[in-house]
């Protein structure tokens, strides 16, 4: 079974056939989960912001969310995450496959791994799946999208938007777009012994990469324009890697 994650503006998978809405009851809390299959393949569905978008990105239960798609027998996640752009000449629209992260969030339950008993330590060198990103790469081709293909993303808290400030200092760090839902998710995918990527929407230049304000209305206006493109990259997905 594969599972996909999504977030804002990507709240079910359209055509999802005999779709079955769960409630998974996890040692770390409830999931919501809906599974059927998808041009023939099983698939597990996860909205993180849930149906009608109301939980906001630092209140999201990524531990329950993870730790359900392992139990349902997912072996691979392809995850999408709206993001803003560190990068001048690729804006709404654009479409980035990340590689690596930077985590600036504070609070969150980010590991499987905090009782007290063995210490584990887990390896993040490659901790977005390179059999995986080379599949969103080429389901992107077939498609006819263009994608970057190596992003580093900044994962903060929200649900307030990064200070110019902030930006700065972000892409002086390397990084080349900023969201709020990628971490923990990923490490936590990566904990769990899950095959995980994620393919980075953007929605808006980040803040003082442009002397614009930004405007929720103009990215919740991008967000539906790349539905289409996204989704259709997903479901190439889904066919190549139809025996996970």
């Amino acid at each position: 079974m594969i599972g996909i994650i999504a977030g804002s503006g990507y709240y079910e998978l359209p055509g999802l056939l005999q779709r079955n809405d769960q409630t998974i009851d996890t040692q770390y809390g409830e999931a919501t989960v809906s599974t059927g299959t998808w041009d023939g393949v099983e698939v597990a569905f996860v909205a993180r912001h849930g149906g009608d978008h109301s939980i906001p990105p630092n209140a999201i239960n990524y531990r329950a969310n993870v730790k359900a798609l392992a139990e349902l027998g997912v072996r691979s996640i392809f995850a999408v995450n709206v993001v803003g752009s560190l990068v001048v000449d690729r804006g709404p629209g654009s479409l980035f496959i990340v590689d690596d992260f930077i985590e600036f969030t504070q609070g969150r339950q980010s590991t499987f791994f905090d009782q007290p008993g063995e210490v584990t330590h887990t390896d993040m060198t490659s901790v977005y799946d390179p059999e995986l990103r080379q599949t969103l790469k080429k389901a992107a081709e077939f498609e006819g999208q263009h994608v970057t293909d190596s992003a580093t993303y900044v994962c903060v808290d929200g649900p307030r938007f990064e200070t110019p400030a902030e930006i700065r200092m972000f892409a002086q760090m390397g990084a080349h777009v900023v969201g709020m839902t990628g971490y923990p998710e990923v490490a936590l995918a990566r904990e769990a012994g899950l095959r995980y990527c994620s393919i980075a929407v953007v929605s808006n230049l980040a803040a003082g990469m442009t002397e614009d304000v930004v405007e929720e209305k103009e990215i919740w206006a991008a967000l539906e324009a790349t539905k289409d493109p996204v989704f259709r990259i997903l479901k190439r997905c889904v066919q190549l890697r139809a025996t996970d």
